[in-house]
């Protein structure tokens, strides 16, 4: 007994089923019965695949994976091939270093695919979609997106010696991007004798076009323009103390709070700075922030009273907190990685420059208009260096985080190996600051009791020694490092002459007073041994928060420092209108006993997060 059903069959299945009617001499009918038995079984409930069908698709996947497999390990074999056959034997010497880079490198590659793995990202996914964007850009047809996202031929790519030009492997750096530039900067040390093959993985943006010199002209340049302005109204006060004290007539605890409150806002500036230099670049926040230094320094000028002296170096404190970390990020960005730490001593050496400024030459300009017109003077420059910054820097993209991972200040401050730099470079870098910005001027006419021009040589041969200083640490960290010796342990060897040079000038050791207190200044610049330490420490995408942090703690303990120092004076009654020598060496003495507390801290073993190369 048959019953009819009418259903409908796709033009496709139609025809095979008319095909498999001819070729069985069955009927249409007979068939899709037939079919429908076996697909439904008994009960009408459909069957499952049976097992050797099952066993059938595993093993199609597994022939496919096994391809794809013989596929990687012949691209394996033909990369450590190629570079045996182009890569030097290194010498003994070598080894080492070879080893250590070797470290580095695979703990970048480590951070990479954990990243990935928990972003859940494709590299090669990623790629294509880029060079999809970047043909849709350019007007280039997808059938040129391989030539231009991918590597050219391994084999017919002539090596580049890191020996012979690094010129061209730092402009191959600039050309592969944010993450490129790390792996090819992070071997460009003339000093190893590795090679590596040019590779060209996308068109190079334009802005990253302009040429080495035009770079510092409109990079560089302005950054440490600003910079020098930061130093210039830190040290100012130390030279305009004596015009405050008789038209305002403040003791040394006013005096110490006017100064270091430029100090206080500084640092409660550095961690919000830090964020939006890390989202939003160096130029838009830089020139903005200046404003506020303009304002600061024109209400400094028409000030008159002790608490508006105290809003307008307030504002400058907070005008100029993103001179620093913005010229850090600035040349991270833009410069490539084996220039950065030479350029950060450049950069800190000129800006060094002043507080030379405040000094001799700042005192030609009292004379001339007075400390009101110095600071009209002032506030015109931070306008038009903020302006130059939002018009002459180009704009740069930053690279976002890796991996999509959260990296913020909790990665900083969570980890133990910042707690064991922080304390000894904030005692010891926010105490030169303290000094040279106000009490070595003090020291000079209470204790020393030398006339006011000698005394404004004296604070400029320091502000030169703070400016040549920085240049030395900046070369001294690069040679260095050749030899093995990290920027930590520079680090420590300077704190330790820092208190020499303190005890010096506690114990009134018989030495020409600028040889101490020029020692005293230079430390002042060890900076840039701080922040080399830090890019050890941290990725490039925390170069802003991580720099960030550790300068809360440089303007926090500066701003102590000075403060306390003034409270510390004022317990002593006055002599003849100055201060006696005990009080400034009852001050120094406990300055100094919680600086050699942090430098034992500093001297435990570094933590480790992590393993590294036993060979290293």
């Amino acid at each position: 007994m048959t019953k009819s059903v009418r259903v409908h069959l796709s033009e496709h299945i139609s025809e095979r089923l008319a095909t498999a009617t001819k070729s069985s001499g069955a009927t249409r009918s007979a068939l899709v019965e037939a079919a429908l038995d076996q697909f439904l079984g008994e009960g009408g409930k459909i069957q499952e695949p049976s097992v050797e069908s099952r066993l059938n698709a595993i093993s199609a996947q597994l022939e496919l994976l096994g391809h794809d497999l013989r596929v990687v390990s012949e691209v394996v074999a033909l990369q450590a091939r190629f570079h045996l056959a182009t890569t030097p034997v290194l010498s003994s010497s070598a080894q080492r270093a070879a080893c250590r880079l070797g470290s580095a490198r695979f703990d970048e590659f480590a951070a990479q695919v954990e990243a990935r793995v928990q972003a859940g990202r494709s590299l090669i996914g990623e790629t294509i979609e880029r060079a999809r964007a970047q043909a849709l850009q350019t007007g280039s047809s997808e059938d040129n997106l391989v030539n231009d996202a991918t590597v050219v031929d391994i084999e017919s790519s002539p090596a580049i010696g890191l020996d012979e030009q690094p010129d061209r492997l730092a402009a191959a750096a600039d050309r592969d991007g944010p993450h490129g530039s790390e792996s090819i900067a992070t071997a460009t040390n003339p000093a190893e004798h590795l090679r590596l093959p040019r590779h060209h993985l996308r068109r190079q943006p334009a802005e990253r076009a302009l040429p080495h010199w035009l770079l510092i002209l409109r990079v560089f340049l302005p950054f440490v323009a600003a910079y020098f302005l930061s130093f210039l109204f830190r040290t100012v006060n130390g030279t305009i103390a004596e015009q405050l004290l008789s038209e305002f007539h403040l003791g040394a605890d006013d005096l110490g709070l006017l100064t270091s409150i430029y100090f206080l806002v500084f640092a409660a500036a550095q961690i919000p700075i830090g964020i939006l230099l890390d989202r939003y670049g160096p130029r838009p926040v830089q020139g903005l922030v200046l404003l506020a230094a303009a304002a600061g320094a024109g209400l400094f000028a028409v000030s008159e009273s002790f608490w508006l002296l105290l809003a307008g170096r307030a504002l400058i404190g907070l005008g100029v907190a993103a001179a620093l970390t913005a010229g850090l990020q600035a040349v991270i960005l833009w410069f490539a990685s084996e220039r950065v730490p030479l350029l950060n001593g450049v950069m800190i050496m000129l800006a060094g420059l002043g507080a030379a400024a405040a000094t001799v030459p700042a005192e030609y300009v009292l004379v001339a208009i007075g400390w009101r017109g110095l600071f009209k003077l002032l506030a015109i420059a931070s306008a038009v260096c903020a302006v130059a910054i939002l018009l002459v820097v180009p704009s740069r993209s930053l690279a976002p985080a890796r991996g999509g991972r959260s990296l913020g200040l909790k990665t900083v401050y969570a980890d133990p190996r910042f707690w064991r730099l922080a304390p000894l470079s904030a005692s010891c870098i926010g105490t030169a600051w303290a000094l040279q910005g106000l009490w070595a001027a003090r020291w000079f006419a209470d204790v020393e009791r030398i006339g006011r021009p000698e005394l404004l040589w004296n604070l400029l041969i320091m502000a030169l020694a703070s400016s040549l200083s920085a240049l030395i640490l900046g070369i001294m960290v690069q040679k260095l490092r050749k030899l093995d010796i990290s920027p930590r342990a520079l680090l420590g060897f300077v704190a330790l002459i820092f208190f020499l040079a303190q005890l010096a000038v506690i114990l009134r050791i018989p030495l020409p007073s600028c040889l101490p207190w020029g020692l005293v200044a230079a430390v002042s610049t060890a900076t840039v041994l701080s922040y080399a330490v830090l890019a050890e420490l941290f990725p490039k995408e925390l170069a802003g928060r991580a720099n960030a942090a550790l300068n809360v703690f440089h303007i926090g303990c500066a701003f102590v420092v000075q403060a306390a120092t003034g409270l510390v004076v004022q317990h002593w009654n006055l002599d003849q209108g100055h201060y006696p020598e005990a009080a400034y060496q009852t001050a120094f003495a406990i300055n100094l006993a919680v600086q050699v507390a942090a430098w034992l801290w500093f001297l435990l073993p570094m933590p480790r997060k992590r393993a590294t190369c036993a060979a290293s």
